[in-house]
Parts: structure tokens; sequence; C-alpha cells
């Protein structure tokens, strides 16, 4: 039905209401003139005459009766439905589509639901983690993150911090096989690669050498597509390998890794929280957005600064010469 249509029946019934097309008018913020033909042009559309004008007062005919009793009912729906889903946008409530890569992602993610449900209870998230790039209509998405490069155009993004590429070690790797002074030096160490999820193809190490990023290809001792998997595989001591700062920086701070060659330590990339204008969004995605900015833009809790990655590699490299 045409909105046109839609807006003459209300005028249609807020003129029987209120006993004048004038008063109808008014009631709509339209003049009478503007009323008086959309009832007209309402009529010619039905076939039939719905109301006996006078410039006095009003009358229904018989269809229009008719009308009135078939049309007030769906009237009255749809003003529920409207004022149901304009309550509904300012309650903090209902489903929360979230969409986030993969990689290295959980930890992260997580600690912010959590929060975020037990602030607001009655919210109901649903996640989908894929390293994949997808489609913001067809995920559905009420916010979304990404590492890497902004999301694509007609979509808002912010900078939340950048996500630091670090080689990383176990203290029981280093006690069995040594640290690498070098990146040529690491082809004579076990290491691990990440396999691209959605293409398969194994990635090469980045690495930062000056003010440039360098792809260093390796023959790998492990290569796995998933990122928690190679983080356990470098915890247990069995490779060395290049970790995200979203998996490495909590462990470098316990001691359990410690960071190798940490001038070559890439931080290139970036991580964004995305979503679609504010000025749609329910009460619930808005807050969701405002507590991740709050918690995560500019968050040191996974970046390691070049004095704390030194410190630390430094510190790992002394304890390994005592053994």
């Amino acid at each position: 039905m045409p909105i046109s249509e839609l807006r003459a029946i209300e005028i249609f019934t807020k003129a029987i209401e209120l006993g004048s097309i004038r008063r109808a008018a008014a009631a709509q913020g339209i003049s009478p003139q503007a009323a008086s033909q959309a009832l007209a042009a309402l009529e010619k559309r039905l076939g039939v005459r719905l109301l006996h004008r006078t410039t006095k007062s009003i009358a229904l005919t018989s269809e229009g009766q008719q009308f009135l009793e078939a049309s007030q009912p769906a009237l009255a729906a749809l003003e529920r439905a409207v004022d149901r889903i304009r309550t509904a946008k300012d309650e903090i409530a209902g489903p929360l589509r979230i969409v986030a890569p993969k990689y290295s992602f959980l930890p992260l993610l997580w600690p912010l639901v959590n929060e975020f449900c037990r602030r607001y209870p009655e919210v109901q998230p649903d996640i989908k983690l894929d390293d994949r790039i997808g489609n913001w209509v067809q995920d559905r998405a009420d916010v979304g993150f990404r590492i890497g490069m902004a999301p694509e155009d007609g979509l808002v993004a912010r900078r939340l911090f950048a996500m630091q590429l670090i080689v990383c070690a176990a203290p029981a790797y280093l006690a069995a096989h040594g640290a690498p002074a070098s990146i040529e030096q690491l082809a004579a160490h076990r290491c691990s690669v990440f396999r691209h999820p959605g293409t398969g193809r194994v990635l090469p190490w980045l690495l930062k050498v000056g003010s440039e990023v360098i792809s260093h290809h390796l023959s790998p001792t492990l290569s796995t597509n998933d990122a928690q998997l190679e983080t356990e595989a470098v915890l247990s001591g069995q490779v060395i390998g290049l970790l995200s700062g979203l998996s490495a920086a909590p462990l470098i701070r316990s001691g359990q890794l410690v960071p190798l060659l940490a001038e070559h330590a890439a931080d290139h990339m970036n991580v964004h929280i995305y979503y679609g204008s504010r000025a749609a969004q329910p009460s619930r995605v808005r807050a969701f957005i405002d507590l991740a900015v709050e918690r995560l833009a500019g968050s040191s809790a996974y970046v390691l600064d070049a004095g704390e990655l030194a410190m630390a590699e430094a510190k790992g490299r002394k304890k390994t010469r005592r053994r």
C-alpha cells in the first residue's frame, strides 16, 4: 500500500473521530485543502464515496461505515506495532549480532561480551567468528570488528589499537634450542606458520625492518589455520611462532612467553570496530559500541611498546643463559 493511501485512511478515521475534515487536518499537521484532496483521491481509488460533506459537517455513507469498521482495527494494530518498535529501540534488550575475526580474537571479545551481559542481562548476543571478510547486509550484523583495513564504504569505522605481530618462544624452547640473533638465523630454528582459513595459503611472517614491513618465508615445522592451536604449540616449547599481540601480550607479561627479535615486531595493522549509522541504532547496539570504545580504544592491554618488548626479551634471554 502506498504511504499516501495510508495517510489518507488516517485522515478519514481522524475526521470521523473529530467530526470535521478541518480538525483532522490540524491533527495531522496539514492544510484542510490537502486533507480534502487526500480523501478525494482515496475515494477515487476505492471507487465509492466515503463521506457526505457540507461546509459545516460530514457524515458517513453506507460504504464509508463499512470501510471505517474494517480499517479501525488494522490502524490500531499498526499503531501498537509502531509503539512496540519505538519502545524496543530504547530498551537495552533483545538480540545483538556481532561479527569478528576468529584469529586470536576470543581473548579480547569474550571479556567485553561478558561485561556487557552482566550489565544488561536481557541482551541476547549472537556472535559469528570468521576470518573471511563477510557481507555486512547478509550477516545482518549490528556491530563488527576487523583486523587490518577499515571496512567498506557506508559503515562507520573507529580504530581501537594497533595489532602487533611478535616473534615469541617459550622459555622451554629457548633452554633446548637457544634463541635466534637475527632474521636470517630463523632458518635454523623450529618455526610455525599460519595457514589462511579462507584460502588455505601458508602466510609468510611479516617483520619490520627499518621503516618497512617485509614478508619472510619459512620452511615450517608446524602449520595450522587455528591461532589458538599455534599459541599452544609455542607455549609448549615445540616451536617459535609469530603471534599477534592479542594472544602474546598477556603471555609475555606473565613470563610464559619471551619476545624475540623485538626490534622487528610489526605494528602496521589496526583493530577496528565498525557499525551502521548511530542515528538509527537500538540502544543495545549503542551501549555495546560505547563499552567497546571505552574498554579498547587506545588500550595497552594487547600492545607492548618498544621498551617493554626489549626489556622482556633481555630478561628472557638472561634466564635462559643462566640455565
